[in-house]
């Protein structure tokens, strides 16, 4: 009697946990949608695609725990999509846009940052199998999370879609500009992690009106919201180093490593 081979009939995969993947591989596409624009001379559209990139980077993490379709493929394809949604397309978008007139000097500082976005997701990685962070770091990223840098680069660019381009398109400016966020990234500054933040109950009602607000001022005034959105971000800084202070004190480190991660995230779902 011939016996029949186990597992012969090829494993299908349902749609649903393949979401998380789409996800990220739109948010690469946006990524490089963003490039293109730039070529194009569309800043607003360069920038408002980096911002969906964005968005859906926070999307596919939370979407893979949700129907639990995390794995190391995702994680790997979410790596190299960050690197070129948030590493190379703003480095590109700011090149094209301002630091081209300084020749090679423009360049380093693209280089600059898209090196240490590479290092910021290597250095990610290889810390989330940690198992002595304490359990408050998971409320801290170390240094700042790609996505966030990559809307700091891009803050002088929506500026100037509101006050002009007097200042901020100054290419020595955003010369420098690049390199303080490429030193933020790679730092050991602690950058809050709002994934973590819990809303009390007699709070959800009120935060909806909220954000119904700022929803409707988005769509009147896109980029004056961003702008301050941005500023805010970078405001919160120094609030978060005291407060990652206050917890160190209380319970030391033992090792050093990144913000705690649950089986499956990633580093932007922030």
């Amino acid at each position: 009697m011939r016996i029949r081979p186990r597992n012969r009939r090829l494993r299908e995969l349902p749609v649903n946990s393949l979401i998380p993947n789409i996800l990220t591989v739109l948010a690469l596409c946006a990524g490089m949608s963003a490039i293109r624009f730039a070529m194009q001379d569309k800043w607003e559209l360069a920038v408002a695609a980096i911002i969906v990139a964005g968005i859906l980077d926070g999307l596919d993490g939370r979407m893979a725990r949700l129907l639990k379709g995390a794995t190391k493929f995702g994680a790997e394809l979410d790596s190299l999509s960050d690197f070129i949604a948030f590493g190379v397309a703003p480095a590109l978008v700011v090149y094209m846009w301002s630091t081209e007139v300084l020749g090679g000097i423009g360049w380093i500082a693209g280089l600059a940052y898209s090196t240490c976005c590479a290092l910021r997701l290597a250095r990610f990685n290889t810390a989330l199998d940690d198992p002595d962070r304490p359990a408050w770091a998971s409320f801290f990223f170390t240094g700042m999370a790609a996505p966030a840098a990559a809307c700091m680069v891009l803050l002088p660019m929506a500026v100037s879609f509101q006050l002009g381009d007097a200042v901020v398109r100054e290419p020595v400016v955003m010369a420098f500009w690049l390199l303080a966020v490429a030193f933020l990234m790679i730092s050991r500054i602690p950058t809050y992690s709002f994934k973590r933040v819990r809303v009390k109950r007699e709070m959800v009602l009120p935060l909806l009106v909220v954000v119904g607000i700022v929803a409707a001022i988005l769509a009147s005034y896109p980029w004056f919201v961003l702008s301050v959105l941005g500023v805010a971000y970078l405001g919160s800084i120094p609030f978060s180093y005291r407060a990652q202070q206050r917890y160190a004190a209380s319970q030391p480190v033992e090792a050093d490593g990144e913000a705690q991660e649950a089986p499956g995230d990633r580093e932007e779902t922030s």
